[in-house]
C-alpha cells in the first residue's frame, strides 16, 4: 500500500535522482516558510514605521533585481549542485549568526535590514541553480509532474505549515524561529548533495565574457513570444503584487484585528487554496487552454486586490486569500514548465535569471510604491493602486497571452 501511494506522489520513472531533489526543495521551503512569518513579525516587534515594514520587503526583493544576471550567467557556467549546497551552507552561518544576536538582544532594525538583504542574495544564487536541476534529471514530457510535485512542497511546507510553525516559534521567541530555520536550510543542503546529475556537454574553445553570456538570455528571451509574454505580464503584476504584499503584515495586524499567528494564518489559507490547486491542476489544463488559463488567473489577482481593499471582516478576507492560493499554484506552476519546455539545456540558467529579474524587479518597484502610499494614505491604499494598476495591464495584455497557448510549438525563438 505504501508503495502504491509513493508510486503515485513520486512516480519511479522520475528517478532517485528527482527524489532526492524533492526531499531537498520541500526540507528547504520549510525552512523559508518559517522566515515568511517570522523575518516580518521580527521587523514589526523592532519598528512600527509602515515605510520600515515595507523597506524589510524591498531588501529581500531587490537582490534577484542586482544579481539576478550574474547568477543565471554562473549556473550556466558552473557545477549547479555545487552552488546549491555552497549557498546554503552560507545562509546557514548567518541565520546562526542573526540568532545568537537576537538571543542576547544585541539586534537592531538596521542589523535586521542588512541580514536579510545578504540572505537573500544567497538565496538568488541557490534558487536560480536549483531550477536547472529539475529538467536534467526529468524528461520534457514529465516536466509538467514533476514540477507540479516541487509546487505542492512549496505549497504545504512553505505555504501552509512553515508560517504557522514560524509564528508559533516567535511566540515563543524570535530566537527559537531563526535557528529553527538555519538548521532545516542545512539539512537541505545535505539531501541535494546525494542528487546525481548527468554530465553536462562543454563548450569547445575560449569562454565567453560573462557580459556575452547574459546578453545572449536576453536575446534568446525577445526572440521568443511565449517566454517574453510571460516575463512582461510576471513583472508588471509583481508590481501590483508587491505594493499590496509590502505591507501584508499591517494589512493583517491593523486592518483584519488578527494577531502574531492570525498573520501566519493569511498564508496557511493561501497555501489551503494552492493545495485545492493542486489537486485540480490536472483536471483544468485537460480542458482549459494556456493562454485562457493565463486571463483567468490575472483577472482573480486583479479582483483579488479589490476585495481586501473594501473588506475589514477577516471572515471575507481569508476565502479571498484562499482563491488567491489556487490561482498562485496554476499560474505558477504553468509558467514554470511553459519555461523549462521551451529554453535549451545550456539557457535554463540565464533564462531563468531573466524570469528572475523580471518577477523581482516588479516586486522592489511594488514595494517602494506600497510603503509611501500606506505612509501617506493608510494600509488599504497599496490594495487600491494593485487594482487599479491590474485592471489597466489586463486590458492592454490580453490579446498577447495568445503566445501561451503555442508555447509548445515555439522551441525555438523566432529569427530576427
Amino acid at each position: 500500500m505504501g508503495s502504491r501511494i509513493a508510486e503515485v506522489l513520486v512516480p519511479a520513472r522520475l528517478g532517485t535522482g528527482f527524489r532526492w531533489l524533492l526531499a531537498s526543495s520541500w526540507t528547504s521551503n520549510l525552512g523559508d516558510g518559517i522566515a515568511l512569518a517570522a523575518g516580518p513579525l521580527l521587523v514589526a516587534s523592532l519598528t512600527r514605521d509602515a515605510f520600515l515594514v515595507a523597506l524589510a520587503a524591498t531588501v529581500q526583493w531587490l537582490p534577484p533585481l542586482l544579481f539576478g544576471l550574474v547568477a543565471g550567467a554562473l549556473t550556466d557556467r558552473l557545477d549547479r549542485r555545487l552552488i546549491v549546497v555552497a549557498v546554503d551552507v552560507v545562509r546557514a552561518g548567518v541565520l546562526a549568526v542573526l540568532t545568537l544576536a537576537v538571543a542576547t538582544d544585541r539586534v537592531a532594525i538596521v542589523a535586521v535590514l542588512a541580514t536579510l538583504f545578504v540572505l537573500a542574495t544567497a538565496e538568488v544564487f541557490a534558487d536560480n541553480s536549483s531550477q536547472t536541476l529539475l529538467p536534467m534529471l526529468v524528461a520534457r514530457e514529465d516536466l509538467a509532474v514533476a514540477n507540479s510535485r516541487l509546487q505542492t512542497g512549496f505549497i504545504t511546507v512553505n505555504q501552509l505549515a512553515g508560517p504557522p510553525l514560524g509564528a508559533a516559534l516567535f511566540t515563543v521567541g524570535a530566537a527559537w524561529a531563526l535557528g529553527a530555520q538555519a538548521v532545516v536550510v542545512l539539512l537541505g543542503a545535505v539531501l541535494v548533495t546525494r542528487v546525481a546529475l548527468p554530465p553536462r556537454e562543454r563548450a569547445d574553445g575560449p569562454r565567453a565574457k560573462l557580459r556575452h553570456d547574459v546578453v545572449e538570455g536576453f536575446r534568446w528571451v525577445r526572440g521568443h513570444a511565449a517566454v517574453r509574454t510571460l516575463v512582461l505580464t510576471i513583472a508588471i503584476f509583481n508590481v501590483t503584487f508587491g505594493a499590496a504584499w509590502s505591507v501584508l503584515v499591517l494589512y493583517a495586524r491593523d486592518r483584519l484585528g488578527l494577531g502574531e499567528i492570525g498573520f501566519g494564518l493569511v498564508s496557511t489559507v493561501g497555501a489551503a487554496g494552492g493545495v485545492a490547486g493542486t489537486l485540480a491542476y490536472g483536471w483544468i489544463t485537460r480542458r482549459v487552454r494556456l493562454g485562457d488559463l493565463m486571463r483567468i488567473g490575472l483577472v482573480i489577482e486583479t479582483l483579488t486586490h479589490l476585495a481586501l481593499a473594501l473588506t475589514t471582516s477577516p471572515w471575507v478576507a481569508l476565502p479571498v486569500f484562499f482563491v488567491f492560493g489556487a490561482h498562485a499554484f496554476v499560474w505558477g506552476t504553468t509558467s514554470i514548465t511553459v519555461r523549462q519546455r521551451a529554453v535549451p539545456q545550456h539557457l535554463q540558467g540565464r533564462v531563468g535569471s531573466v524570469n528572475l529579474v523580471g518577477v523581482f524587479g516588479g516586486l522592489v518597484v511594488g514595494s517602494g510604491i506600497g510603503g509611501v502610499l500606506a505612509q501617506h494614505g493608510g494600509v488599504t491604499a497599496p490594495f487600491w493602486f494593485a487594482f487599479a494598476g491590474s485592471a489597466v495591464f489586463v486590458v492592454l495584455i490580453w490579446r498577447s497571452l495568445r503566445h501561451i497557448a503555442h508555447a509548445d510549438e515555439q522551441s525555438a525563438p523566432a529569427a530576427g
